[in-house]
This record gives C-alpha cells, structure tokens and sequence, in this order.
C-alpha cells in the first residue's frame, strides 16, 4: 500500500483569545499520519516586529511558505482585523484554504465562507481527510 508522505506546510488562522482551538487542530495533526510543518504564529511564540507594518510583513512571510491555510472560523473572525489580514493574503497568495467551523457554529463569517476553498465541520478526520486532499 502507497503511503502519501508529501509535507504539507501549514499556516493556521486563529485569534490568540481562543487558543485552544488552536492546540486541538495541532493535537489533530500530531496523531494523524500527516507530514507537515507549522507555519503559525501562536502565543507562545509571536512575531517580532516592533509595529503593524513589520508585523504584516513578518506575518506575510510566514504564510508565505505555507501551502495550506487552515481558518477556524468562529463568528468572532468579523472582528479581527488580523484574521481579515490573513484571510486576504492567503488569496492573494493562492493558498488552499481549509475553513473549519468551530463546535456548536451555525453561520460563518461570510469573509470565510467567500474565501474557503473547502469547509469543515469541527471534526478531526474531516479536517485531516481535506489536509490530505489538498
């Protein structure tokens, strides 16, 4: 049986408020037999960049290597300027981009919805499943 091993280079969305949705996705990727490498920028490890040009720019570079962009897409991404910030570079760049919807969510931002190339239920192999369909 033949073993898809291509690294995925993943950047994922997410408002620092609510970090452990965050950790789920990546406890999600850990225990999946996916190869992949992080190209996020959590909490605990932000960008440094001293005001908001460098930090789109540092930002910009990060998702840059990505080639998957994951979005969990709580209603709460209306009000943040930098999910908006990555959502617009991530089609600017043509990334592939995966919006997960987080539990309990009936609606999505109408921004994510627009831009998703694929969306998910919070569920572990449905995001995994559309990871490695990508």
């Amino acid at each position: 049986m033949f073993f898809n091993t291509e690294r995925k280079h993943i950047f994922i969305s997410h408002a620092w408020k609510y970090n452990d949705d965050y950790y789920t996705i990546i406890d999600w990727l850990n225990h999946s037999s996916i190869v992949y490498h992080n190209y996020s920028v959590p909490e605990h490890d932000p960008l440094d960049a001293g005001n908001t040009s460098k930090l789109k720019s540092a930002l910009t570079e990060q998702m840059r290597h990505a080639n998957i962009v994951i979005i969990i897409a709580g209603m709460y991404t209306n009000h943040s300027d930098w999910i908006k910030y990555e959502i617009e570079e991530s089609k600017r760049m043509n990334k592939k981009i995966i919006a997960i919807k987080p539990r309990g969510n009936v609606n999505l931002p109408f921004q994510v919805q627009d831009a998703a190339n694929k969306i998910v239920n919070w569920n572990s192999n449905a995001l995994i499943e559309a990871i490695k369909a990508i």
